[in-house]
């Protein structure tokens, strides 16, 4: 492991890539591989046993590859995995829970929205009391944003009204911040910050994550000095029909590299 080694970044899917799009920008010299478990998808169905399972299997696939850096970036394997992942890694492990807190410390009231497993986990609203204890924290399932983004209507009056929904018991506790606890999510973030208001911060956790790692890559002296164009991988256990249409959505580039992983 050295500075060009590349940055693991792991997910059950796709909506991960929102975070290698936000490394892409904060980081242009760095190597990312990606890993999204596309075959065993969704996993907010599953057992914690089964998760932790999966989990673990995707991180030692990661490390094999020598990576200097590991990055949950899926809410799920977050909540229920974080810690297993650091308790077998090497490398540092940043996750996206913790990377959303951090950065929405500086909020009084506090709105987070996520899919059910992750709201009902509660683990956004421990992260975040851990960094701002006196904060006072609202959270809201929102189930039907994953779908609607993944079918691509990012501005459609359905979506609009839909947030309208999810927000109004949130604006009605008069928050001042509201975190996107979900990687799909920032995708949806003008049609986000124009229903909550200009006077409610959105946290990105996918650009909080890239700032966090920004960070703990100088800290450690990992950062990739070099200005060579760097490489791309992504791993994926099935490549479904519509897989290249939203992660190149998702990305904002064309997806190239893709290998299929055959457990």
């Amino acid at each position: 492991m050295n500075s060009s080694s590349p940055i693991g970044v792991f997910d059950s899917g796709i909506g991960g890539l929102t975070v290698v799009r936000a490394l892409m920008e904060r980081l242009p010299f760095e190597n990312i591989v990606y890993f999204g478990d596309t075959a065993r998808v969704p996993y907010g169905v599953k057992s914690v046993e089964t998760i932790s399972h999966f989990t673990t299997q995707i991180a030692q696939f990661l490390l094999e590859k020598e990576v200097k850096l590991l990055i949950i970036a899926c809410n799920t394997m977050a909540a229920v995995a974080a810690q297993v992942v650091r308790d077998l890694s090497p490398v540092p492990v940043l996750d996206v829970i913790d990377a959303g807190a951090l950065a929405a410390k500086n909020g009084k009231r506090i709105g987070v929205i996520g899919t059910p497993t992750t709201i009902n986990s509660n683990a956004y609203a421990r992260a975040i009391h851990d960094y701002a204890p006196e904060s006072r924290i609202h959270s809201q399932a929102c189930a039907l944003f994953v779908p609607l983004v993944e079918e691509g209507w990012l501005e459609h009056e359905v979506t609009r009204l839909t947030a309208k929904e999810y927000l109004r018991p949130l604006l009605a506790e008069r928050i001042d911040t509201l975190v996107l606890g979900c990687t799909h999510y920032p995708l949806l973030k003008p049609l986000l910050h124009e229903v909550a208001g200009k006077n409610v911060s959105l946290v990105d956790s996918a650009e909080a994550m890239a700032e966090q790692a920004a960070q703990v890559l100088n800290e450690k002296g990992l950062a990739n000095t070099s200005s060579t164009p760097p490489r791309y991988d992504f791993h994926v256990t099935d490549v479904p029909l519509r897989f290249q249409t939203i992660g190149e959505r998702f990305l904002g580039r064309t997806l190239s590299n893709v290998h299929v992983v055959k457990w």
